[in-house]
């Protein structure tokens, strides 16, 4: 099946958002009220993440976004560089730090963050020289709806979708909604605008409903393929994932079985396999294969990006792990 995507030779995979370093607790528990045991810092923030395993999977990528001038920074530059992510257009800024996150896991998986977004670089970025550059070379955006919660962010974002579209490229958007992040009328608007521009979308479980507005999943996928939409890859976690395509049954792939480590950056690192292998021109059952493993892989380490793999490590992953009802 013809992918929907602009074919990676057009121009990289671009994706604007927050660059973080993550702090993880060591011991499962609620918040972070008593003093605990941490480890990292480890790079991080979700479009990083992405563009990260996009990169490493083989897919052209480049990142935009800020950094302190400090050794979280360069953690994250380090890093996307050494991956083959293109950083051109990821501003270094002298007054503020670098963003963070700590992250505490609780008993029943789910977890406790404290972000230092608002305050930090992260947020700190516009449309520059370098974004200019970028935007005007790109073949894709990839939109994490976790950036649409800063301003800035957000306005690069909608600003790039334009000139991205305009060149003949393509935009996918996983929705990637957080609680701890604002969620005004403003996000929410553009974020629907951003869902209307959307080729592709990756919405994990009520998010795909969210994305739609209407409850149930047919109708959900209905509603959304009115609107343009030309491909969904629902994320199940544990339960696989599936794609779906106007005209075509789903496809859909059983996740592998792992021993779970660290779950955070799994969906991101997914999207970003999977974005690269539909743009390389994959059909949706080897994109998809290579989406669940690049997912699964990277919790059974821990930091959310330090399980993601390259082509021939996913490829040695799925000969090697077991799949859910195999």
């Amino acid at each position: 099946m013809t992918s929907p995507l602009a074919p990676d030779s057009l121009g990289p995979t671009i994706c604007a958002g927050e660059i973080l370093v993550e702090i993880v607790a060591t011991a499962v528990g609620d918040g972070f009220r008593d003093a605990i045991d941490l480890v990292g810092p480890y790079p991080s923030g979700a479009p990083a993440i992405f563009i990260d395993q996009c990169a490493r999977i083989g897919g052209s990528a480049a990142m935009i976004g800020a950094v302190g001038d400090d050794d979280f920074g360069r953690v994250n530059l380090d890093r996307l560089a050494r991956d083959g992510a293109d950083i051109s257009a990821v501003a270094v800024d002298p007054d503020y730090p670098t963003g963070s996150a700590f992250v505490r896991y609780r008993e029943d998986g789910s977890r406790d963050f404290v972000f230092n977004i608002a305050h930090s670089a992260a947020a700190r970025f516009g449309w520059s020289a370098p974004v200019e550059a970028l935007a005007a070379r790109a073949g894709h955006l990839h939109v994490m709806g976790s950036a649409l919660s800063m301003p800035s962010a957000s306005e690069v974002i909608a600003r790039a979708a334009g000139v991205v579209k305009a060149r003949g490229g393509t935009v996918s958007v996983d929705p990637n909604l957080r609680k701890e992040l604002a969620q005004d009328a403003a996000t929410a608007r553009r974020f629907s605008e951003l869902v209307e521009m959307a080729d592709l979308l990756l919405p994990s479980g009520e998010e795909l409903e969210h994305a739609a507005g209407v409850a149930g999943e047919e109708a959900a996928i209905a509603v959304l393929f009115a609107r343009g939409v030309r491909e969904i890859a629902l994320k199940r976690g544990r339960d696989g994932a599936t794609v779906f395509v106007p005209g075509a049954a789903p496809a859909h792939a059983p996740a592998f079985v792992v021993e779970e480590v660290d779950p955070t950056g799994a969906g991101d690192c997914f999207g970003g396999a999977y974005v690269a292998c539909r743009r390389l021109g994959m059909e949706v059952a080897e994109a998809l294969t290579y989406a669940c493993a690049a997912g699964a892989r990277n919790v059974t380490h821990r930091g959310p990006m330090e399980g993601a793999g390259t082509r021939a490590e996913l490829d040695a992953f799925i000969a090697a792990t077991p799949r859910a009802g195999a």
